[in-house]
């Protein structure tokens, strides 16, 4: 996916962006926005489309335009989850540390006199400390300052935190945008995508739809066979195909509790549910601990199939 920074187009959301637009010109613009909806579905893209529209910087080529999409402008300030250096990717959570900068740039003069933003990019990582302290930030923010939090979850969030800010969720990008945006992906990946370019670009790693018919099989009650071993030690060797298993298995064990809720069979809503979670539980300790992916695929078709 486009780094956010370097993106320019953003298709589906004009909604959202003409309320900001609205609040803005009315001089009435709230000084936090929780900017809400799935994952891949632009929400990042449109948080650093309003920082250039606050900054001046919605052409490219402009002197600010170049300094928000190089990282260098004084009045931007982003916040996400930083990287493990050991381990090669991104942390599991927001942390106090990274959060404290805000304080201090927040209470600095406008570099170019205008406004401050700071964009919380997944604000459902922050830790409970680093939270508190974005919360205290929220209570008393200084004049010409703005805060744009995104999150895939806002439930997650402290109540708090959401009380303090105007709620801007984002829909599916139509089928019609979809097919604009990335009109070198197959329909069928589009359609899986559910209206989120992000997730449609992460589906269309599975090349050659190995991933998505070994999860089928499983959700269609195949059990583990001395077969699926060399399937399965080739997803844990791709890149992202521990990632793409366990989001396309936990997708389809939430669709099989919907359904099964919807008929009455509470037992297996129940069930589906608890393979679901325990999928989560299962993915987070082998990210989180740098586990077996090959074995941890094997457990999760295991869980799946109710062995």
């Amino acid at each position: 996916m486009t780094d956010p920074r370097h993106t320019f187009e953003l298709r589906g959301h004009e909604e959202a962006e003409n309320v900001f637009r609205t609040a803005l010109a009315s001089g009435r613009l709230h000084h936090a926005w929780l900017i809400s909806g799935p994952a891949g579905i632009g929400k990042a893209t449109l948080a650093f489309r309003l920082a250039r529209l606050l900054l001046n910087g919605e052409d490219p080529a402009s002197p600010a335009g170049r300094r928000i999409t190089a990282a260098t402008h004084g009045d931007l300030l982003e916040i996400s989850r930083a990287v493990d250096e050991k381990k090669g990717r991104l942390r599991g959570e927001i942390t106090a540390a990274d959060v404290r900068p805000v304080q201090s740039f927040l209470h600095h003069t406008a570099t170019e006199g205008g406004w401050r933003v700071v964009i919380v990019d997944g604000a459902e990582f922050l830790n409970r400390f680093a939270a508190n302290a974005l919360l205290k930030i929220l209570e008393e923010p200084p004049p010409r300052a703005i805060l744009l939090l995104t999150t895939a979850s806002p439930g997650k969030l402290l109540p708090t935190i959401r009380s303090r800010c105007r709620a801007l969720a984002l829909s599916p990008v139509s089928d019609h945008d979809m097919r604009a945006i990335l009109p070198d992906v197959p329909e069928d990946v589009l359609v899986r995508a559910h209206g989120s370019p992000g997730r449609a670009l992460f589906l269309a790693q599975d090349r050659d739809g190995a991933i998505a018919g070994f999860v089928a099989e499983i959700l269609a009650g195949k059990a583990l066979t001395a077969e699926m071993l060399p399937l399965i030690d080739r997803i844990a060797r791709e890149t992202e195909g521990f990632a793409l298993l366990c989001d396309l298995l936990g997708e389809g064990l939430a669709e099989r509790a919907r359904s099964a809720a919807r008929r009455g069979d509470l037992l297996l809503a129940d069930s589906s549910a608890r393979q679901c979670s325990e999928l989560d539980t299962l993915k987070r300790q082998t990210d989180g601990f740098n586990l077996d992916k090959a074995q941890a695929i094997r457990q999760a078709v295991e869980r799946a199939a109710g062995m």
